[in-house]
């Protein structure tokens, strides 16, 4: 097995930013310096003068093959991680989300078969979507024996897969007790119920009555209500797809009084606004996601949220439905639009481009937000995030000059649309590095089906 020695690249962590060499062997980081010898004349070189070399990207939130009201999210398992691939990330945690009265247990084996042609790593969140003994026992062996340390539950969707404030208090309790990791979708789900028959029942039936069945207060009530049997039961919460300025105050308000709640966004609400509703109604059904586009004000404020550290991820909810044939099929009625959009591939790019660049984040927070924040929430440190010796060889060498327009004509996404079609971007990854081998380069995906590995996490390594 030989050494492949990185040469020249501006090393960039999420704390700080040199310019150094990597060396490579057996799949871990042996050595990392300003100044590395090759160990002998087989080792490959890669010459990374003038590009950035990072930590390779984890997406802490994503929707492969996801069953959604008759058919499923248009990414498989491979499809979807040749395109993180691409855009720079190295390894996703997707769900396993048991029908209700389905075995947890029983259910995550049926996703694993799902997820095993994936090539790049991957680990799996566990959904709660009912409680009661045999869920209690096996979330604690999901802890002890699977790997699975975070536990996803819906404040919304009361119908099929969401639980009752009884339920969710029960589940944060336990989870408390097994140090596990609560992972809340806030949206009141009876308002949102309510005001869809409501709106349907005024014949509001367009895109744009999507977000106005989910009002920035729904989302608000329900991060304080999680966050409020969080601080009771004493669980650990992180709260995903955050769109709105108020659940951004909110939340640095429970983070400034002592309580653990950390938090992500999405791509979407930090550069998209609710004015997407406004196009013509099939190309406004692409947009359609759950919690919608918000008015334009909020972007500022989820912007200063990153840059101020009270939501320490940026995820994707990478969820895509082609436009013909799943997002248009019923057009007579909002509910009826598949929820969920693309960006798995573009994250970086994008967070680069109109973070980074126009001086919103540093290029340390940048790391932290994609590649390290995720790492150590989702017990993944320091295998997973780090350039340290010993860590998974999964490293990103990042052209900072490389100019594109995103077009769904040239991704690698399995959609036929993309919500950033026409954005301009400044960088953009020249080789993706994971497990040690080079799995992206010469804009070719170079790792095969079923490459990837699925990742047995620990207990969060950082809860600040």
């Amino acid at each position: 097995m030989k050494y492949t020695l990185i040469k020249n690249g501006q090393i960039a962590t999420g704390t700080d930013s040199f310019r150094g060499d990597v060396l490579i062997h057996g799949g871990k980081i042996k050595a990392l310096a300003d100044h590395i010898e090759k160990p002998d004349a087989a080792t490959e070189v890669i010459d990374a003068s003038g590009l950035l070399v990072f930590p390779g990207a984890i997406d802490p939130h994503v929707h492969m093959e996801l069953p959604v009201a008759g058919t499923f999210s248009s990414d498989d398992f491979e499809s979807g991680t040749i395109a993180a691939l691409a855009g720079g990330t190295t390894t996703i945690i997707d769900f396993v989300t048991p029908e209700r009265n389905q075995s947890l247990l029983q259910s995550l084996q049926e996703r694993k078969e799902v997820a095993g042609k994936a090539v790049c790593d991957y680990g799996l969140h566990m959904s709660i979507t009912r409680w009661d003994e045999r869920v209690k026992a096996e979330m604690q062996q999901c802890v002890q024996s699977e790997g699975i340390t975070s536990f996803k539950v819906y404040l919304a969707y009361k119908e099929t897969i969401g639980l009752e404030d009884r339920e969710l208090i029960a589940a944060m309790d336990w989870a408390a007790r097994i140090d596990g990791l609560i992972v809340a979708h806030c949206e009141h789900g009876d308002a949102i119920s309510y005001l869809q028959r409501r709106l349907l029942a005024e014949g509001k039936t367009e895109p744009r009555y999507h977000a106005a069945s989910r009002p920035a207060e729904v989302e608000r009530e329900a991060v304080v209500r999680a966050m409020t049997l969080a601080k009771i039961t004493g669980a650990s919460l992180y709260i995903v797809h955050v769109s709105t300025e108020d659940a951004v105050q909110e939340i640095a308000q429970a983070r400034a009084a002592g309580q653990t709640v950390l938090a992500e966004t999405c791509p979407h609400y930090l550069l998209l606004d609710e004015r997407e509703y406004d196009r013509p109604l099939r190309e406004a059904a692409a947009y359609i996601m759950s919690p919608p586009l918000r008015p334009p004000q909020h972007k500022g404020a989820l912007w200063h949220g990153l840059a101020s550290g009270y939501m320490q991820t940026v995820a994707t909810d990478h969820c895509p439905f082609n436009l013909n044939g799943q997002k248009d099929r019923d057009l007579s009625d909002f509910t009826r639009i598949p929820n969920g959009v693309a960006g798995v591939e573009n994250r970086l790019q994008l967070l680069y481009t109109y973070g980074v660049l126009e001086n919103r984040i540093s290029l340390n927070q940048f790391v932290r937000l994609v590649a390290t924040g995720p790492a150590k929430i989702f017990g993944l440190y320091p295998r997973k995030g780090s350039l340290t010796v010993g860590a998974d060889a999964d490293i990103v060498l990042w052209n900072p000059e490389s100019k594109s327009i995103i077009s769904a004509k040239t991704h690698r996404q399995k959609c036929d649309t993309s919500i950033y079609e026409g954005f301009q971007v400044k960088g953009k990854p020249e080789i993706v590095i994971a497990n040690g081998k080079i799995a992206f380069k010469d804009d070719q995906v170079l790792a095969h089906r079923g490459e990837g590995n699925y990742l047995l996490r620990a207990k969060t390594s950082d809860l600040t």
